[in-house]
């Protein structure tokens, strides 16, 4: 009898055992490398809600500056593998290991989605006495150091395509730094700069109400986006060599994160990608739609480091080789 008792007792606690919770079961952080108003946070504040739904489970965002998006980075990295630390970032991380930023980058990670790429374009205030880029060129060289040039530090896009034009055309300006592309148009609008690399999905806005006016796409083809915009290589097709090229914005967590946990936000952001308020967004923005994961995620990933740092490797720009991070040649 003791027996029985104690076999139902045991099946009745088997059965009544809880069921081992499914992620996510708390609230996820999403980090956004950049501040407020910049590209990186319009994408992902755009895409997350249709990914949130998708997954069945909140993600908060917050912005995490500074450091060229390393002091987001590294917050992550050093947080626990789980999949409640999501990093939401642009392309700088792959450049930190050249320009002496850290010894961190998406290596440390597992991207979840490439979402989209940018394409860069570079802008000036409007009453820059200059409209074309042989015109700012002719310029600048008339005017050692006069001309302002915005940045958002060593590794960013900015300093990327700063890289391009020193490599073809040689310029001497002054830099002056900013937390991200959004400070930094916001300051060129104020006057405070008068040329200012970015992506166009940043810009556009500006340009098409008048704040701001194109200098060049740097593209080789035009954009439907804006497509009176005039590509660099229109006017110096030297720069055909190195294009195209251009940011991207990807979601990645912690690498150790657990696989059932990586499925499931790849399938989430992959679903978000596809509604079509986000895509238009991206195409009403110029940027190009990727949505991309897994392998096809991380040969892209490897490409662009190779081909960006092997870039500022030849202007000059980096600390170290790419050659000692086992970087190869594009």
């Amino acid at each position: 009898m003791i027996r029985k008792l104690l076999g139902a007792t045991l099946a009745l606690g088997l059965t009544t055992l809880p069921a081992l919770a499914e992620y996510p079961e708390k609230e996820i952080q999403g980090i956004i490398q950049w501040g407020a108003g910049g590209s990186t946070d319009t994408v992902m504040r755009a895409v997350t809600p249709h990914a949130e739904k998708a997954l069945g489970g909140s993600i908060v965002m917050q912005n995490v500056t500074g450091g060229v998006g390393a002091i987001a980075l590294n917050q992550v990295v050093n947080g626990d593998a789980d999949g409640y630390q999501i990093l939401f970032g642009a392309e700088n991380p792959l450049l930190y290991k050249v320009m002496g930023l850290g010894d961190k980058d998406y290596n440390d990670f597992t991207p979840i989605n490439v979402l989209a790429r940018g394409v860069p374009i570079l802008v000036a205030r409007p009453d820059a006495p200059f409209n074309t880029y042989p015109e700012m060129i002719a310029y600048i060289n008339a005017h050692p150091r006069d001309v302002k040039f915005g940045s958002t530090g060593p590794g960013g896009l900015p300093s990327v395509v700063t890289a391009m034009i020193n490599q073809k055309t040689p310029i001497d300006v002054t830099f002056v730094p900013y937390d991200g592309d959004g400070p930094a148009l916001t300051a060129l609008q104020g006057g405070a700069i008068d040329v200012m690399p970015a992506v166009l999905g940043a810009a556009i806005e500006g340009i098409k109400g008048g704040t701001m006016k194109t200098i060049a796409l740097f593209d080789v083809e035009a954009s439907e986006a804006l497509p009176e915009a005039p590509t660099i290589v229109s006017t110096n097709p030297e720069f055909g060599a190195l294009l195209p090229w251009g940011p991207f914005f990807g979601v990645f967590v912690k690498k150790g994160t657990p696989d059932d946990v990586v499925a499931k936000l790849t399938a989430a952001y992959a679903e978000g990608a596809k509604a079509d308020d986000f895509k238009a967004l991206m195409d009403g923005r110029g940027f190009k739609m990727m949505n991309i994961s897994g392998a096809e995620a991380q040969a892209f990933l490897a490409k662009w480091q190779s081909t960006t740092a092997w870039l500022v490797q030849d202007a000059g720009l980096t600390k170290a080789s790419p050659a000692d991070f086992g970087i190869p040649k594009p």
